[in-house]
């Protein structure tokens, strides 16, 4: 039935053919917001938190490990020490008054504490996908960290 009217009226062949567009426009949209969100938002994967639940574990049956017992290896021993200096960095930054001052300020530690593990894992990882992937962290992080300098610097004047 549709069909046979599409076929004699054009104006509501372009009027159909518009609302195939519309609809189909919004699910691209729809489809780039929630591909945003997920990664924005995602939880990590089990194998990030593999460590973490099995030191949980241990505490629940008594042993002194700790809640948050990491391996003590010099690498990770580094990667917590830049964790710390980040977040205490951070929390400091975010305290500015002006939102957009304290984003860079926040902003700031954050792509510093990047370098920092990734400098890490450059000098303990063994994985050569890793490692290129620290070397492009670190040269897009410090292209951002110099942009956010530069702004807080003019934005001090």
């Amino acid at each position: 039935m549709t069909e046979e009217i599409l076929a004699h009226k054009p104006e509501a062949q372009s009027l159909c053919q518009l609302h195939y567009l519309l609809a189909a426009s919004l699910v691209v949209v729809s489809s780039a917001a929630l591909a945003q969100e997920k990664y924005d938002t995602a939880p990590l994967p089990a194998i990030c938190t593999k460590g973490a639940n099995m030191a949980m574990d241990e505490t629940k049956t008594g042993s002194s490990a700790g809640p948050m017992a990491m391996p003590t290896d010099e690498a990770h021993k580094e990667l917590a020490a830049g964790m710390a200096k980040m977040r205490a960095d951070m929390s400091v930054g975010i305290q500015a008054t002006d939102p957009d001052v304290a984003f860079n300020c926040g902003m700031l530690p954050h792509h510093q504490g990047a370098i920092f593990m990734a400098r890490v894992e450059l000098k303990y990882g063994k994985d050569p996908e890793n490692r290129k992937l620290a070397e492009k962290i670190i040269e897009d992080q410090e292209k951002d960290v110099m942009e956010m300098l530069a702004w807080l610097e003019k934005r001090s004047k």
